[in-house]
Parts: structure tokens; C-alpha cells; sequence
């Protein structure tokens, strides 16, 4: 059937939400693997496998897929965020390494060539396609890439002992393979945040503040970013806001939509430093970025000047 791709009007007749798989079956059409998958189960009953539709594993992992696994995926392959909830990749990736453990936990006791023993479940059916992407993407990204640390044992020999032994599997394995294989080629990950494009950039003297192997006068930090006073203070009041990690950030000209979430939230905080007559600041600040040699940039570590404690001139020289 021939609908015209999935923004035209007759795919979106069908499927409003305008993605992919969708199922037509006579008069009915159906979106969404979950719903498709389940309708095949009820109308096949009879027929093959039974997937197990009432075990409670089974559902309870194919649930943690598709609510919290899926849905952030896209950390690694899209090129920029948003990943579901997460402005970062990074995060998105910890998180999806997490529920890998989550599902891990819960098949740990269960023995056999299939997440709950001898025969295959609907778990196995969600997982196995996800585990594909996972397991050829993440040495894209984890310098020193060490599977056991992304795929624990039990899903480990699970995975490789499908691919191995179960030529359905097997298949899926290899068609989902040849698709990023595909991607491969085209150099899709070349330009990729933490892929392609990696911080090659030495450490710098914010490194060890942020290490603590030098001293700072500290007055915020939070898991993401730390403020400390300025040795050479420019004003009253004048605090530098840095990245923890930095991510690729020796300057601002290197940000990009994986940035977005960080810079963000160094605007809040600078903003809430600004704020805190305790550190000196009266009514309101200036914040400054320096960029480069014209810019006056001293450390290839991003870092936001924010100034304030007496009315400030204008322009800046």
C-alpha cells in the first residue's frame, strides 16, 4: 500500500501521530508496536509461541521498554536533543544504561535461553531490538568502551546466546544491524556530540579547582556547575560560573543543541548569584563571556563572568 510517507494525508488518516509501524488489517488500522503486538497475540493465539501475555515479568519489562527505554534511545543516534525529558545526552545515556540494570535485576533469577526460562516471552520480543541499537552504539560514545559495564551478564548471554541460536532473532538482529551499518557509511555519527566530535582539548586550572586540587573560594556548586570568587576581582562582587564538565566547551563558539540544557542552567544559577547580597552584588549585576583571543579569553574552559557590587559603565572597554 502505497500512502505517500508519513506526513501525507493518507498516512496521517490513518495514523495521526504521522510515525511509524502501523498495521492495516482490512477496515482497521493500527499504530504503535505495543497495540500491534498485542492484537497479533490475541488474533494468533493459537498459532506459534504464546509470548507469555500473562506473566507478569514479561509485561512488567516490556512496560520499563517502552516507557523508559524508547523513549530516550534517541541519545544515540539523533544528532541533537531533546531525548525525552533529558536537554542532555550524557544524561539521557545514564539514564538509559540504568534501566538497562533496572530490567537486568529483574530477569537476574531466571534461568534460561529466554529472559524467563525456555520459552519465549514478550519481554524478549521488546528488549531484543533495543539491545541491538545499544550494544553497536555505545562504544560510539564511552571512551575506554567496556560492554560488561553497559550490559550486565545475565542480558549479556542472553543477547549474543539469541543471536546465536535463534535464527528469528537472528534475523531481526541482522536487519536492524544492516540499517545502522547503513548509517555507518553515510558518516551519520561523525558530527555527533561525544561521537564524532569529542573534546580533544587539555585540562586546564578550572579542572583542578573543580577537583579540588586547587583551592577556591566556592560559594555554589550543584551537580552540573560550580561559582567561585574571582582572585582578580574586576568589581565588588565578581564571581566566574563553569561547567563542570566541560563537555567540549573551551569556548562558546563550540556550543551546540547538546549544550542547550547547560547553558541554560548557568544563566539560572548566575542569575541567582546576582540575586545574593551576601556575596556583594546591590541591584543587579552584568554577565560577561569571554570568547576567544578578541575576546579576551584566558582559559579554554567555558566560564561566565558575573560582576557586580557598584553601577558598572557602559561600553565595556
Amino acid at each position: 500500500m502505497d500512502l505517500g510517507g508519513f506526513r501525507s494525508p493518507e498516512y496521517l488518516a490513518l495514523n495521526p501521530q504521522g510515525k511509524m509501524p502501523l498495521l492495516v488489517s482490512g477496515d482497521m488500522a493500527i499504530p504503535e508496536s505495543d497495540t500491534i503486538c498485542r492484537y497479533l497475540l490475541t488474533q494468533y493465539a493459537d498459532s506459534g509461541p504464546s509470548f507469555q501475555p500473562d506473566h507478569y515479568k514479561s509485561n512488567l519489562v516490556a512496560r520499563i521498554h517502552d516507557m523508559y527505554m524508547t523513549t530516550i534511545q534517541g541519545c544515540l543516534y539523533k544528532a541533537a536533543p531533546p531525548f525525552g525529558i533529558y536537554g542532555s545526552r550524557k544524561e539521557a545515556q545514564a539514564e538509559f544504561i540504568r534501566q538497562i540494570s533496572v530490567v537486568a535485576d529483574i530477569v537476574n533469577d531466571d534461568d534460561g535461553r529466554y529472559l524467563l526460562g525456555d520459552e519465549v516471552s514478550y519481554a524478549d520480543a521488546a528488549l531484543f531490538p533495543t539491545m541491538v541499537f545499544a550494544a553497536y552504539l555505545f562504544p560510539k560514545f564511552v571512551s575506554g568502551y567496556i560492554e560488561d559495564q553497559i550490559l550486565p551478564k545475565r542480558l549479556k548471554g542472553w543477547y549474543y546466546g539469541l543471536i546465536e541460536t535463534d535464527d528469528v532473532f537472528r534475523k531481526v538482529h541482522d536487519e536492524i544491524l544492516g540499517g545502522l551499518q547503513s548509517w555507518e557509511e553515510k558518516d551519520r555519527w561523525g558530527t555527533i556530540h561525544q561521537a564524532g566530535a569529542r573534546d580533544m582539548n587539555a585540562s586546564t586550572l578550572f579542572d583542578k579547582i573543580i577537583s579540588g586540587d586547587i583551592p577556591a573560594n566556592v560559594v555554589y556548586q550543584d551537580t552540573t556547575v560550580l561559582a567561585f570568587t574571582d582572585i582578580n576581582p574586576a568589581a565588588p562582587a565578581h564571581i566566574l560560573v563553569i561547567p563542570k564538565d566541560r563537555d567540549g566547551l573551551s569556548s562558546l563558539r563550540n556550543g551546540t543543541p547538546d549544550h542547550e540544557s547547560l547553558l541554560g542552567h548557568m544563566l539560572v544559577v548566575a542569575g541567582k548569584l546576582a540575586s545574593d547580597k551576601d556575596l556583594g552584588f546591590e541591584d543587579g549585576g552584568r554577565l560577561v563571556i569571554n570568547d576567544g583571543p578578541d575576546g579576551g579569553q584566558e582559559v579554554p574552559h567555558l566560564h561566565m563572568h558575573v560582576l557586580g557590587g557598584r553601577k558598572l559603565e557602559w561600553p565595556p572597554g
